[in-house]
């Protein structure tokens, strides 16, 4: 997903040697009040920070006594999966001795939201084996070592002095140990059951084909530590060395998972869904919608809305449409013939994709001095906008947003996947723009991880409904600003057609038998959106079950919060002081909506007073 006063030194890093690592075993020390229920927090934070030497990295925390992390990966597979679920519990049972009666209201929050996201890590393993109920494959064409390595290495490993570059060198080699772990852990899934779709297994062999397929020398991960190395004036062999690597270990590890894939290809099940796939699928899938949306939705509930949802939208659409000339056909038939125009496409060259950045570019900028209207203060870390590398392409979804380090070291990212410039339109990118970057996704953060009182086990959780459910709230503000013009309001509303239609989709595939070509039929009707980019997003909802509902129903939820707050206080109602809700970092949708309320109750009486 991401992207400040809060700045991060050699203090938090020593923060991190301090904290008291979590036993998994052992009777827990009782816990009272705010303060050690902080220090409890941010000592959970710290181990976990020891324990994934990505996220560590990510950060900005892999300094000093730290810097070790920085040549390694995240351990992968069985093993690790079990040391994960033992820490979790080790939390549990010290957040379960925490003495509630003794807490704010804010620590009870906290406490609250603490409770939930170490709930949510041991629910899966415990419950069916897998690592994460949305996430359900180990392989699939968006997961995987072999996926997500690279690009780490690229966008996040840093690259400044010789020692980063010998770190690149041992995670090069980390890399090689963590395709073999993936190719272990797949072969003991498989055996239970749990192997992708076939066409997903095909487009996983595409792209480990395309990784394998280069020279060692010229490949991307090689040149990403040439050509930045090269950058900083940082002499040394860096490409024999890499290189070395690659041919010795990278290349016989991929060529091991790529057996392997072709060998269990033959054998995946039919169908696409949970309910058709998966041993026990449709309580896997029943937890991976609870886990998104942090509601109690039922899938015939969401399924409902999505499709009461779709049916307002498009009677929207239709007015903005008509008033624009274009009356002929159904809302999705003029959405098509209007995304093939002309007028609304670039060129479909690297000329025409820089053009579109550059317009992003310009979107945030307008967008950024529009924020003070609504907003106490404004991102403080950078952003920039990058395309999704072409080696992983294929496989990434649309557009997605990665987080700054957290002591400013590296900007924020906000990619999109420029594959197919006919997939970006001009009329729908302001809306992208708002909910990947301001006031969207980009701000969100920057509150959370600028709040002084936050916790940072709790600066730094994402959960999905919240997030994206403001991303699009976002996007809805962003029209209240008058951040949009002539047909981008169609673009808003098909962005939001688009989520609604995700309500529909999700839970046709994973609950009533949907197959791909089925949702991607029906979300090229609904959304008028070209079938590649529709066929795309159904992929992703088949391997990463119930997160494209989170949206919608996120959505839906901050809207009623803040018109409940409007109503409630009338005239005294502030946008600014709604939005400072964002101070209280990310939680499930029930706490948000009691928060609100809580505020509003001593808004209210802050005023009689």
């Amino acid at each position: 997903m991401l992207r400040r006063q809060f700045v991060v030194s050699a203090s938090l890093g020593a923060f991190i040697l301090a904290a008291p690592a979590i036993a998994a075993t052992g009777a827990p020390t009782p816990t009272s009040g705010d303060a050690a229920l902080l220090a409890l927090l941010d000592a959970i934070f710290a181990d976990g920070v020891r324990h994934s030497p990505q996220s560590a990295t990510s950060y900005g925390l892999d300094i000093g006594s730290l810097a070790v992390l920085r040549t390694r990966l995240n351990p992968r597979g069985a093993a690790a999966q079990a040391a994960s679920v033992a820490r979790n519990r080790g939390y549990a049972a010290q957040l379960a001795r925490v003495d509630a009666a003794t807490l704010s209201a804010r620590g009870k929050l906290q406490l609250g939201v603490a409770q939930d996201i170490i709930g949510q890590r041991i629910s899966a393993p415990t419950r069916f084996g897998i690592g994460d109920a949305q996430r359900p494959y180990v392989l699939t064409q968006q997961q995987g070592a072999y996926f997500e390595i690279p690009d780490f290495l690229n966008a996040t490993h840093p690259i400044k002095t010789a020692a980063d570059c010998e770190a690149y060198l041992a995670r090069l080699t980390a890399f090689a140990t963590a395709l073999d772990q993936d190719t272990a852990e797949q072969a003991r899934q498989a055996r239970r059951g749990f192997l992708a779709p076939g066409w997903s297994l095909d487009l996983v062999l595409g792209q480990l084909g395309a990784l394998r397929g280069q020279q060692a020398e010229g490949s991307s991960i090689v040149q990403s530590l040439v050509r930045r190395a090269h950058d900083k004036g940082i002499e040394g062999a860096w490409q024999s060395r890499a290189s070395a690597i690659v041919n010795a270990r990278i290349y016989p590890a991929l060529d091991r998972q790529i057996a392997l894939v072709r060998r269990l290809r033959p054998a995946t099940r039919a169908g696409d869904g949970a309910t058709q796939r998966l041993p026990g699928g449709a309580e896997i899938y029943a937890l991976a919608l609870a886990q998104a949306t942090t509601t109690a939705l039922t899938p015939a509930q969401v399924h409902a809305r999505g499709l009461a949802e779709v049916a307002d939208i498009t009677g929207r659409l239709d007015t903005i449409l008509t008033a624009a000339g274009m009356s002929a056909g159904t809302v999705g038939e003029r959405l098509t013939a209007l995304n093939g125009r002309a007028d609304q496409l670039y060129p479909d060259s690297d000329a025409g994709r820089a053009d579109l950045i550059a317009s992003l570019n310009r979107g945030i900028d307008a967008m950024m001095a529009k924020l003070p209207q609504a907003f106490s203060r404004q991102p403080a870390h950078p952003l920039t906008i990058r395309r999704v590398p072409v080696e992983i392409q294929d496989g990434a979804s649309n557009g997605y947003y990665s987080s700054a380090a957290l002591d400013g070291s590296r900007p924020a990212i906000y990619w999109i996947n420029l594959k197919n410039v006919g997939n970006w339109p001009k009329y729908s990118l302001p809306a992208l723009t708002y909910h990947e970057g301001v006031p969207g996704h980009h701000l969100q953060i920057n509150y959370a991880q600028s709040a002084g009182a936050l916790p940072m086990l709790l600066k730094n959780h994402f959960y999905s409904a919240y997030g994206e459910g403001w991303a699009l709230y976002a996007e809805q503000l962003a029209d209240e600003l008058g951040g949009y013009r002539g047909l981008e309001r169609a673009g808003y509303l098909q962005s939001f057609l688009f989520r609604a239609a995700r309500l529909v989709v999700d839970t046709g595939i994973h609950a009533m038998g949907w197959s791909r070509e089925r949702a991607t039929d029906y979300m090229v009707a609904a959304t008028g959106f070209a079938r590649p980019r529709c066929q795309s997003e159904v992929e992703r909802y088949c391997t990463m079950m119930g997160q494209a509902c989170s949206y919608k129903i996120g959505h839906r939820a901050w809207v009623d919060a803040r018109e409940k707050a409007q109503a409630a206080l009338g005239p005294r109602f502030d946008l600014k002081w709604f939005h400072d809700v964002l101070d209280d970092g990310a939680m499930p949708l029930t706490m948000l909506a009691e928060r609100i309320e809580a505020r509003t109750r001593e808004r209210l009486m802050t005023m009689a007073g």
